[in-house]
Parts: C-alpha cells; structure tokens; sequence
C-alpha cells in the first residue's frame, strides 16, 4: 500500500489531494483539501512574493504535513506553479519551506502544467478533440488536443489575481478598467497563432474562476440539494456571457453573496473570467464542458504510468 501526495502551490490556492494505492492497484482518494493564500499577492513588477502570504502559505503546508506526515508510506510530489515560478526572490522561498518544513518544491515550467492539466483532462473525459484552458490566478494554460495526443501547448502570464490587480476589477468596475483588460489579455490571445485550429472545437475548462462559472451555473439551475458533479457539467456559451455580464455589474460586496460563488474569491473572478470570455468569442464556441480535474490528477496518472513501465 502507497500513498500518493500531491501538493499544488498556486498563485491563488495551496491544494492537497491525497490518493491510496493498494496492493491490487485501487486507487482511493481519501484526501482533498485547499487553502487560499493568495501567494501572488501584491508581488508587483518586482515579482517578489511577499512576507503575509508567505506566512499563510507556510501555515497551510503545516496543517497539510500534519496530515500526510501521519499516513503509511507517504510518497510527496510537491509541485508549484506561476507565483514561485516568476518570483524573484523564488530561492529565498524555497529555502524557507525546507528549513521549516523540510518540504522540498519542483517549481514547473508553464508547458509542463499544462501537459499534467492535459493527462487529468483526457484521461478523466471521454474527449479526443478539444480546446483545454486552466485559468489559475497568475498564469493560464491552453492545450490543443486532436485524437487523443497533445498538438499545441502554451502558458500564458496572466490569471484571475493578476489581471484583477492590474486593471482595477476587484470592486466596482468601471467600463475603462474592463476595455484595457479585455484588451491587454486579446493582445496576448492574438498571438498564439495555433488557436485558429480551436475554432468551434468543444472547450473545456479548469482552474478556479472557470469552476466558480459552472458553480454558479449550477445554483442557478438546480436546486442546492440537488446539483450536477463539476466534473462533466456543460454550459451553453449564452448563459456563460449572461452570468459574467451580472457579475461586472456587482460590486465585491454584491458578488460576495452570490450562490456558488466563494467569498474568497469575489475580487478576482471578473478577471479571471475575462481569458474564458474572449476565447468562446475567438474560437466562436457555443457550449463550456468543465473538469474538475487537471494538474493533481495528472502527476498521479503519469507517476503510475512511469511505475508500470518500471515493473
């Protein structure tokens, strides 16, 4: 018996999921948890994570090593994404977390999150043709499948906290802040000259802001006690441009109250929205296919693939 621990230091949220592999190869999650740190938090042009959400970063991997640490052959893969990856003073950081935790990170490039978004996707939907796009809080992948294999990857350096700091859209938002986001995020879009191929191609979303569309969809198409799995839901793209369009007419206070909406997460979901919005209008896509697995379910197939070729 093995556990199989992936811990997801992102810009926004720390995650935990913990998987047992038994004897016979049954695969239980018996753990997953999240904090939000808010690790990219007033990084700045500097690009130096700061000494708040550091501490609270540091915090919640105690309380997850509390967890694991407990547990019966513990195999920790430690993966952090875009805030430690653009920081500058990234060294500092991680020499931290192993002088108090002994917590050792594998700071990954943008492509390599987004392959092990595209193993979690593929091999968790019956999807061989499709449009993958992880929008996390500082950087948003994008993967183009076509039968069943990788054929364009790309990660972007822009997400729900940065592009939610950079253009006002925390609180109240006002139509100037929203055009100059719109249009320093197209500008990137425009760039990646494979996403001509996306066009209508089924779309399928991951990372937080995207899920918070599905659970709001959700909540407001179902009642509370009887909602849809995450994982599969669709959206038409009509619905999709009705729930952002009510969501920049609130304020933070407003979208604090929204059913399906977590608090936490109020004062960047229009930004975080904004990547998904210009891509259903780009590729012309009429329906969102959502996944609630990405990149903690990708390192787990692909470290039991590489343990099978090994055996």
């Amino acid at each position: 018996m093995e556990n199989y621990v992936v811990i997801d230091l992102g810009s926004n949220s720390v995650r935990l999921r913990i998987t047992n592999i038994a004897d016979d190869g049954t695969l239980t999650v018996t753990h997953q948890l999240k904090e939000y740190v808010r690790l990219s938090e007033n990084m700045g042009q500097e690009k130096t994570l700061k000494q708040e959400p550091i501490k609270r970063t540091l915090q919640a991997l105690k309380s997850f090593k509390d967890i694991y640490s407990k547990l019966e052959n513990p195999n920790v893969n430690a993966i952090a994404t875009a805030a430690v990856r653009q920081a500058a003073n990234q060294k500092d950081f991680l020499d931290l977390v192993k002088k108090k935790l002994d917590l050792e990170f594998n700071v990954i490039t943008g492509e390599r999150e987004a392959y092990l978004d595209f193993l979690g996707v593929t091999k968790t939907l019956p999807v061989k043709n499709c449009l993958i796009m992880d929008t996390g809080g500082a950087s948003t992948e994008l993967i183009l499948a076509k039968n069943g294999q990788v054929q364009n990857l790309i990660s972007l350096p822009f997400g729900s906290v940065t592009i939610s700091a950079a253009h006002h859209l925390d609180d109240k938002i006002s139509a100037r802040h929203l055009f100059d986001a719109m249009t320093s995020v197209e500008k990137e879009l425009t760039n990646v000259d494979w996403l001509t191929e996306a066009h209508k191609i089924p779309l399928i979303c991951l990372g937080g802001s995207n899920r918070t569309l599905a659970k709001i969809a959700r909540r407001r198409e179902f009642q509370a006690a009887n909602l849809p799995e995450l994982h599969g839901y669709r959206l038409p793209s009509d619905k999709a441009f009705e729930i952002v369009g009510d969501l920049i007419d609130m304020d933070k206070k407003q979208r604090e109250s929204v059913p399906g909406l977590a608090k936490s997460r109020a004062d960047v979901v229009v930004g975080g929205l904004t990547p998904l919005v210009l891509i259903l209008r780009t590729c012309h896509i009429d329906e969102i296919l959502f996944s609630n697995h990405g990149l903690r379910e990708g390192s787990l197939f692909e470290y039991l693939e590489n343990k099978k070729q090994l055996s």
